[in-house]
């Protein structure tokens, strides 16, 4: 049978004139005979046969085009706001039923001129580049843009509201990332917000899925000014089949974007421009004075740490990855420490790289892509995140050349904090879908700038506890405003910018998990030695690698090990890979007094950093609290 010989049902009479064309005799190839039925011709089969079909024939953009308009509105997947159709900038729904998606954003006190309903990677591609200026396609295919002013995470903006139902589960007061503020506040930030989405010439929505885990899983919705932000979104969240998307409906959770518009300043609470608003009772984020997409990402990450332990999940700023044997591990680290590039370790599956659920059936990935560090960023060293850098993924306050578009990721003129988004799906090695096993082994890193601490030290649960607790490790530069230069740091859990409840909730249910599942834990120094910063060396990757792989091997766990003073570490003598003079940091400095006097320094930042924890915070006896206390170092 030579080809399609089926002709069209529908008369041609009937459609537009851009759609005549599609539905002539099939037998004959359709020709173009301007550049607008050339276009249509462009559209994929699939089109073409609803068309012909007469079902759904008239596409949602055709059918909302309005005459004021060159082109005419485009909306995939949902439909603009109800406007009555009186005046020239309003479209036409003559024929068009209302929608869920459409009473939502009515609902929602949204009404855009024009809005953009889960468009494709391809259509945010083609937005972004036709309405801004600072959006390039770069050598791979990646799409680049500018994130404004701010370049980094702002933790000292973001507030959560004081509501009845959650107020008491907060940790509010001294030493907590969480900033109040009252129900009215929010109520008029989230105006703003409105205001200004209400009064752009486009919005875009895109909706997606939190939590691999289908027991676990929350429906979120984003609405955004920049299609750079919806196609962030995209990769971030877990995208729906067609299925899920027709079946959508109401979102759990909903964030406004509308970070190119400032907050003010004088209203209360505020103490910049800045402002990142969460509301449990209203189930809302609101984004005011940052377009750095990382908000969204943050927002969203605190939003699990409230909800998730409401069902009885441990969330966890970690990334995860399974061996052929199926032993999965964890991997702890704030940026900059070598989260994301041990958990894409070629030779095992990963299910991801920096927010996971732990319950009752194993491990979850909370994301549904990665947003990488990539300042530095070596092919040779990393190929796994190097090559996942293609067309799809975002890269943020990158430097590339003019002519070549090639990036230089080592160039830092805009930001030390350059990034890259991608779908985990561009991870070669991606475990789809993303859930494991209960993990075997759990390696928290940190990066020393004292220089002080072993490449790997084998912890007790007590001790597991007590580093967790601590989340130890330098700031690295970029990751937040105003850090030019590596600071030490304490980030309880590893993630205290995104904790809810006080941190003792989270590590009494990290200790129950331990006992119940009998995981070994590990500490790995990924920063210097022989020296401080400034005067010893980082410690080399493929020295780290080799930790971690005889971590995986169980070598780690029969080694023998000597005991590091003050800290009462357990360091193995011996690993596979790793010079020995490693394994010992007071044998690679020049002066012995200076490594003495620097790890007792340090030791005594750990122990006063720890007294705001030694009453348990209301999650733990003060008894255990103090055996935690105890397991650090000694001064």
């Amino acid at each position: 049978m030579m080809g399609d010989q089926r002709t069209s049902t529908v008369e041609p009479s009937l459609l537009s004139p851009d759609l005549r064309p599609l539905v002539s005799d099939r037998a004959h190839a359709p020709r173009a005979s301007n550049v607008e039925e050339l276009r249509a011709l462009q559209k994929s089969a699939r089109e073409r046969d609803a068309a012909v079909q007469g079902l759904r024939e008239l596409s949602l953009s055709e059918t909302l085009r309005s005459k004021a308009r060159r082109a005419g509105p485009r909306v995939v997947r949902g439909e603009p706001s109800p406007y009555q159709p009186s005046s020239p900038r309003v479209m036409d729904h003559s024929g068009v039923s209302s929608s869920g998606f459409v009473k939502a954003m009515s609902d929602a006190g949204l009404k855009p001129v024009v809005v953009y309903h889960n468009l494709s990677p391809a259509e945010l591609y083609e937005k972004a580049l036709q309405y801004e200026p600072s959006t390039h396609i770069v050598a791979g295919g990646a799409l680049a843009t500018v994130t404004g002013a701010k370049t980094g995470r702002s933790p000292r903006d973001k507030r959560i509201v004081r509501e009845p139902d959650s107020q008491h589960d907060v940790w509010w007061g001294e030493g907590s990332p969480n900033y109040e503020m009252d129900e009215r506040t929010f109520a008029l930030n989230r105006e703003r917000a409105v205001d200004f989405l209400n009064q752009l010439e486009r919005l875009y929505v895109t909706d997606g899925y939190a939590c691999w885990d289908p027991a676990a899983r929350f429906k979120i919705r984003i609405v955004c000014a920049r299609p750079y932000h919806a196609l962030f979104a995209h990769n971030m969240l877990i995208r729906p089949s067609e299925e899920e998307l027709a079946e959508f409906g109401r979102p759990d959770f909903t964030v406004y974007n509308a970070g190119a518009f400032p907050a003010n300043r004088y209203t209360s609470y505020m103490t910049s421009p800045t402002s990142v608003d969460l509301s449990f009772a209203r189930q809302e984020l609101v984004i005011l004075g940052s377009q750095y997409a990382g908000c969204m990402k943050q927002g969203l990450f605190t939003l699990m740490h409230y909800w998730l332990p409401k069902r009885g999940i441990l969330p966890l700023n970690s990334g995860c990855n399974v061996g052929s044997s199926g032993d999965t591990a964890l991997y702890f680290g704030l940026s900059g420490t070598g989260k994301t590039t041990m958990s894409s370790d070629p030779r095992r599956r990963m299910i991801g790289d920096d927010e996971l659920g732990w319950g009752d059936d194993g491990v979850f990935n909370i994301e549904g892509g990665c947003y990488a560090k990539c300042i530095g960023l070596d092919k040779e060293r990393e190929p796994i995140i190097h090559s996942a850098i293609r067309y799809g993924a975002v890269l943020e306050n990158v430097t590339f050349d003019e002519e070549s578009r090639e990036v230089d990721f080592n160039a830092s003129r805009i930001t030390e904090n350059t990034r890259a988004s991608y779908p985990i799906e561009h991870i070669a090695n991606a475990q789809i879908p993303c859930v494991g096993g209960h993990p075997k082994n759990i390696v928290l890193l940190c990066c020393d700038l004292f220089g002080v601490l072993p490449p790997v030290s084998r912890l007790t649960r007590e001790q597991a506890l007590f580093y967790f607790i601590s989340g130890f490790t330098a700031k690295v530069a970029g990751t937040e405003q105003g850090v030019t230069q590596p600071q030490p740091t304490f980030s309880p859990c590893y993630t205290s910018t995104s904790l809810v409840f006080h941190p003792m909730k989270y590590a009494a249910m990290l200790g129950q998990k331990l006992e119940q599942h009998g995981t070994q834990v590990y500490l790995v120094n990924t920063g210097w030695t022989g020296g401080g910063y400034g005067e010893g060396f980082r410690i080399r990757l493929e020295h780290t690698r080799a930790v971690v792989d005889a971590v995986h091997s169980g070598e780690l766990a029969a080694a023998r090990c000597t005991t590091l003073p003050v800290f009462s570490l357990r360091v193995p003598e011996a690993c596979s890979g790793v010079p020995p003079e490693l394994l010992q940091p007071g044998g690679t400095w020049a002066d012995a007094a200076a490594y003495d006097a620097a790890l007792r320094q340090l030791a005594s930042l750990f122990v006063a950093n720890f007294r705001k924890f030694e009453d348990g915070g209301g999650h733990m006896s003060p008894e255990d609290a103090r055996r935690i206390a105890a397991a650090g170092p000694s001064v």
